[in-house]
């Protein structure tokens, strides 16, 4: 399980592994998931008690992958279920390891909060491109209907967070540094807003490319339904 799981983290993984996950492995994830959940705010000051006990994170995945299993459904992707994308999401929490170095003990709180940021993009680029992987060899999605399905449900989430004035309340919590109004503080702040605006603006663009990738996979598989496996 350990091999199938840093194949996977390296890009590595071929379909058959894939279609091998099981229940092992979703312990494996969520133990992983739990683990770097309690690293990410083992020393936050501002975290609850479940946080620090890593329970968010585990809860995340849970409620992160039924979103995105209800998106992805319309588009018929093939073999697609919610068990084996919970799986696959739980293995893909490793990188998030980044989020428990104390960097705030090595650097001033501005510089800090600007590496704790590059850290949560790098995590969240690792991330959102496995899954763009797991779309293409488990999913069999299509280059430009995986492009969709897949940035469809982030721009969603980032641009409720936005309405609600949660997302630089996330961000904090995500970055794990008190606001001080630094120059990198300020950079990074400067980067979420563009990505903010750039979801909310997009959002109702990717909704009508979205409805035209479920009318185009409709008539696809129609017109040449899956062979079923013998």
């Amino acid at each position: 399980m350990l091999r199938t799981e840093a194949r996977i983290l390296l890009f590595r993984a071929e379909e058959a592994e894939l279609v091998g996950l099981g229940h092992g492995h979703l312990a494996l994830g969520l133990l992983c998931t739990w683990l770097v959940g309690m690293g990410r705010y083992w020393d936050h000051p501002r975290a609850s008690l479940l946080q620090h006990l890593g329970v968010g994170s585990v809860v995340y995945v849970f409620v992160f992958s039924a979103f995105f299993y209800g998106m992805l459904r319309p588009l018929r992707p093939e073999r697609w279920s919610y068990g084996h994308l919970l799986t696959f999401v739980s293995l893909t929490a490793p990188p998030a390891v980044l989020y428990a170095i104390p960097v705030e003990r090595f650097f001033a709180l501005d510089m800090a909060r600007g590496i704790n940021a590059w850290f949560l993009a790098c995590v969240a680029s690792w991330r959102v491109a496995l899954l763009f992987s797991y779309l293409r060899l488990y999913a069999k999605l299509s280059g430009g209907v995986r492009l969709v399905s897949l940035l469809l449900p982030l721009a969603l989430i980032v641009a409720a967070l936005a309405l609600l004035n949660l997302d630089r309340a996330v961000f904090d919590v995500m970055t794990g540094v008190p606001e001080d109004g630094g120059t990198a503080g300020d950079a990074a702040y400067g980067v979420l807003t563009l990505v903010t605006v750039l979801s909310v603006v997009l959002s109702p663009v990717l909704l009508g490319l979205y409805s035209g990738a479920i009318v185009y996979r409709r008539r696809s598989l129609t017109a040449n339904p899956p062979v079923p496996p013998s």
